[in-house]
């Protein structure tokens, strides 16, 4: 009896990398291609066109940075509709906050775009079997700063004045350049990242020191002497 096959929706901006997986994958045996989005927000709705018409996806590739919606919050849309989703983090980057951030969101995976053919497909059967996988040099990565916040947090435990959560290395940079007015284009230039990944940063700032818009961010955050 032969194995059902993972269906596959690949979410990538960039058109000749999305045709280059879908040729590797199609060609894979047991996996098939069902769709496929070029921004975050046709990756949440096409996730539920195909959820709605049956067609899987068992496995969702998420490029992290994107058009209109980032990888990190297409991936939270996808998963608060749909729990049972399971999302591998496609992407070109292991900074420590990437990671962080993926996982926060649900992703079940987080590979690098030079990953080999034969691991990529490897990997996308471990999750599609209900077996979370970080490409092992991400992993090392991610125990070194997991020891080194919890060390952090030992060290210095937040009172209940300051309140919040702690911000990350990269939301440090964002709210710096937030608090001189900088819009969210500029900081991306400026920190050469995708302007989505800089409104997700942004998002993060204003949760994590419990405010409602930018002005009281950089209040709050002289106040706490963050910046």
């Amino acid at each position: 009896m032969s194995s059902p096959v993972i269906r596959l929706l690949l979410c990538e901006d960039q058109t000749l990398m999305r045709q280059g997986l879908r040729t590797i994958l199609d060609l894979e045996p047991g996996m098939e291609v069902v769709g496929e989005a070029a921004n975050g927000e046709e990756a949440v709705r096409r996730y539920g066109e195909l959820r709605q018409a049956g067609l899987g996806p068992d496995i969702v590739l998420m490029d992290i940075q994107m058009p209109l919606m980032s990888g990190v919050e297409a991936t939270a849309a996808i998963l608060s509709a749909y729990p049972d989703a399971r999302v591998i983090m496609l992407t070109t980057f292991d900074y420590d906050d990437y990671v962080f951030e993926s996982i926060k969101a649900g992703a079940a995976g987080y590979v690098l775009k030079d990953l080999p053919a034969e691991e990529l497909a490897a990997t996308i059967r471990h999750v599609a079997q209900g077996e979370p996988f970080i490409q092992p040099s991400i992993a090392s990565k991610l125990l070194i700063e997991f020891g080194r916040r919890a060390k952090g947090d030992r060290n210095q435990p937040q009172s209940a004045e300051s309140g919040g959560e702690e911000l990350s290395a990269r939301e440090r940079d964002v709210l710096r350049l937030l608090a001189q007015g900088t819009s969210n284009r500029e900081i991306a230039q400026q920190l050469c990242l995708a302007e989505g990944t800089v409104k997700n940063h942004v998002s993060n700032i204003l949760s994590k020191l419990q405010v409602t818009n930018r002005t009281q961010a950089a209040s709050k955050a002289r106040e706490r002497k963050l910046i």
